[in-house]
């Protein structure tokens, strides 16, 4: 990052503690690896070297390093089996939502760490697709959500007088993973689902009073065109070849967006390529992605909602980011330092956008450019799921999580 952009950002900059931890209303042998795992990770061995693990790309490589082994090692996962389709187990995989589903196809394929027995579980996964919420339940026209939340809110109520699991922690052992802009929204009407249950969001908003960070998981929002080719397309030209200093084509939705296309757009700035949507006579010899193969620093501001799919584009065609969103809690933010690989701008310094990425030394965004294309892998999807891809890094995140909340008794 600049120093112009590192000392004004609010996006993903202060570390907090996690909420206080939930005492259980008995303990299981599940708790006593959580207890050891959170001992473990507390004392990970130094870690130098690694050929695994870019060491740059994270907070603390060694601390991630024996969490991820602990994970590999120890967690369960239980899925609940109630709820029908097509709300719940019912994988929604293309499009801008597509993470959610993602992870929905791929945990309950898993045989690696899901169980049959609940008793053995670290975690309960609520399969339902907030997508397929706003498909199948929300009315047109009707500038109400109440029908989705009251929606979750039954479900809860349901696997709790059916089940003791949510009951014994209050839902603190629980998760749900939901890329919607609506997400966050649909838990209002529930207050241990709102306030305990871990939730991977890609709308994770700190202003809005329901992401709890230290507790919930910023999910990345993938943009998947092909779900038969989700690696498709990806790569793109080496820093020495990137001719466009920057770039951005999207709706002039949310409060960002026209502010950037008032100050960038339409102007004869050969480093400034900014349009609300990419014009016939550009498109015909370079298309959106072209663009961003080509491009230093790919531009995103946040839509309507403080997340955005072109963070995840951007690294998949080995563009550096430049993220404008206050209050975001970036992608895998417990683990990656992202500024190693990604530009914050707060969205007060949209004036000051080209002078702020003019000022990053060229040696400085050159080694950015580098570990973007280290730090892609983390965020790639695999039909079969491989060590540290996207997948496992949000089932790290949810597992570090509960980790962090376990009470650690002396």
């Amino acid at each position: 990052m600049s120093s112009d952009s590192t000392s004004s950002s609010d996006v993903s900059s202060d570390r907090v503690l996690p909420p206080d931890p939930e005492i259980p209303l008995w303990s299981t042998a599940a708790d006593e690896d959580l207890i050891y795992a959170k001992k473990e990770i507390a004392n990970a061995p130094l870690v130098s070297g690694h050929h695994d693990l870019y060491a740059p790309l994270f907070r603390n490589v060694s601390i991630f390093k024996r969490s991820y082994e602990l994970m590999e090692g120890l967690l369960k996962v239980y899925i609940y089996h109630d709820g029908a389709k097509p709300i719940f187990h019912s994988p929604y995989l293309k499009g801008i939502y597509a993470s959610e589903g993602w992870f929905m196809k791929l945990i309950e394929g898993d045989q690696s760490f899901v169980v049959r027995d609940p008793n053995r579980a670290h975690l309960f996964y609520l399969p339902y697709s907030s997508r397929q919420l706003e498909h199948n339940l929300y009315v047109p026209g009707s500038n109400t959500l109440e029908p989705l939340s009251i929606f979750v809110k039954n479900y809860i109520d349901m696997i709790s007088a059916k089940f003791p699991y949510w009951n014994r922690t209050k839902g603190t052992d629980h998760f749900f993973v939901a890329c919607h802009d609506w997400g966050p929204y649909t838990t209002k009407l529930h207050d241990e689902l709102r306030k305990n249950a871990i939730k991977a969001l890609c709308n994770a908003d700190l202003s809005e009073g329901v992401f709890i960070r230290g507790r919930d998981v910023s999910l990345p929002e993938t943009f998947v065109r092909s779900p038969r080719k989700p690696l498709g397309g990806i790569g793109g030209k080496p820093a020495s070849q990137r001719s466009i200093l920057a770039f951005f084509a999207g709706q002039m939705h949310g409060r960002v967006r026209p502010i950037l296309l008032r100050h960038w757009g339409g102007k004869d700035d050969a480093d400034m390529k900014i349009y609300s949507r990419l014009p016939r006579r550009i498109t015909r010899r370079m298309n959106y992605v072209q663009h961003m193969k080509l491009t230093k620093y790919c531009i995103c501001p946040m839509g309507y909602e403080v997340n955005s799919p072109r963070i995840v584009e951007a690294i998949y065609y080995e563009c550096v980011p430049v993220i404008i969103a206050d209050n975001f809690v970036l992608p895998f933010d417990d683990v990656l330092d992202w500024s190693a690989f990604s530009v914050v701008v707060p969205e007060r310094d949209v004036p000051r956008l080209k002078e702020i990425l003019l000022e990053i030394p060229e040696s400085r965004y050159v080694a950015m450019q580098s570990n973007v294309r280290k730090v892609q892998r983390h965020f790639l999807w695999h039909p079969k799921p491989v060590k540290y891809d996207i997948f496992h890094m949000i089932l790290h995140s949810v597992w570090f999580s509960r980790v962090n909340q376990v009470l650690q008794v002396q």
